[in-house]
């Protein structure tokens, strides 16, 4: 591919946005029809981080972060950084300074299938990120790369604008055009689940409640 850096990201609403950022990973994920969560290695890199907004994605070569010092001038209030390389990397190739940089610019996160360092004082900025590894190994600013256009990071397709939720059980990523259509059917499923919930505290079995005596008995299952 060839380097390029594309300037203007299709974002959704905002309010469209923050919807879906109300709602866990687990949720949207199901609500998409178990479809968007990147891979159980992507981690928080401390306790209760939180963050939804739009994807800037960047590509870079190993090792190198020369392009996500690029993508910091066109990012805006409310975007979080989808950084993703050309072949698996676990060096540290973001660290404080860089968050400084993006919180400057209203980032509100970032998702690196990559390598992070400065945790301690990430975590003192608040500043959250999910990423493959934490390592102090340095990095390099040579290589070109892109920023904006369609990657895959942690399995998961990503394209600038997309809509990006992340918690503490991982990392989900939501199709800008289905974002309206994944907040109503997230509401659907709390509206579900909080009834299912309440059936559950009042005594009632998951089995009578899903009908899984039934699936059990068809299965050939005999209760001793």
């Amino acid at each position: 591919m060839k380097p390029v850096i594309v300037t203007h990201v299709e974002r959704p609403d905002r309010s469209l946005v923050e919807h879906l950022g109300r709602h866990a990973v687990a949720t949207l994920h199901e609500a998409m029809g178990r479809e968007g969560l990147m891979l159980p290695y992507m981690r928080p890199i401390y306790r209760g981080a939180k963050a939804f907004g739009t994807a800037v994605t960047v590509l870079c070569h190993p090792g190198d972060n020369l392009m996500i010092h690029a993508s910091v001038e066109v990012c805006q209030p409310g975007d979080v950084l989808v950084v993703t390389t050309t072949s698996p990397s676990t060096d540290g190739m973001f660290g404080e300074l860089l968050a400084t940089s993006l919180k400057a610019r209203g980032v509100v996160g970032l998702v690196i299938e990559a390598g992070v360092r400065d945790v301690a004082e990430l975590e003192n900025m608040r500043f959250p990120v999910w990423s493959r590894a934490i390592s102090a190994q340095g990095t390099v600013k040579a290589t070109p790369g892109c920023v904006n256009v369609p990657v895959v990071c942690a399995g998961v397709a990503v394209r600038p604008g997309d809509v990006i939720v992340a918690d503490a059980d991982g990392v989900v990523c939501v199709p800008r055009e289905r974002a309206a259509e994944v907040a109503s059917r997230a509401d659907a499923r709390v509206e579900r689940e909080e009834a299912t919930r309440a059936r559950l505290a009042a005594g009632e079995l998951g089995l009578d409640i899903y009908g899984l005596r039934e699936k059990l008995n068809d299965l050939g299952v005999t209760w001793i």
